[in-house]
């Protein structure tokens, strides 16, 4: 898990990138989760505050910038 000081250092763009990777990864952990074939179902709750964590540095970034 990063923290919202590593998100920081990153452009808008990798930022994004970063989410929509994560955003896979949920959407994969929920249907291991559905399978029963999940280890860790703590990490679907990891990712979606990363998630969060993301969105919240990239409203920032682009109120700054405006």
């Amino acid at each position: 898990m990063k923290k919202t000081s590593e998100f920081r250092a990153l452009t808008v763009d990798e930022l994004k990138q970063e989410e929509q990777n994560l955003r896979k990864e949920v959407f994969n952990l929920r249907f291991q989760k559905v399978t029963g074939e999940i280890e860790n179902p703590l990490r679907i709750r990891h990712a979606r505050k990363e998630i969060a964590r993301i969105l919240t540095v990239i409203s920032e970034k682009t109120k700054a910038d405006s």
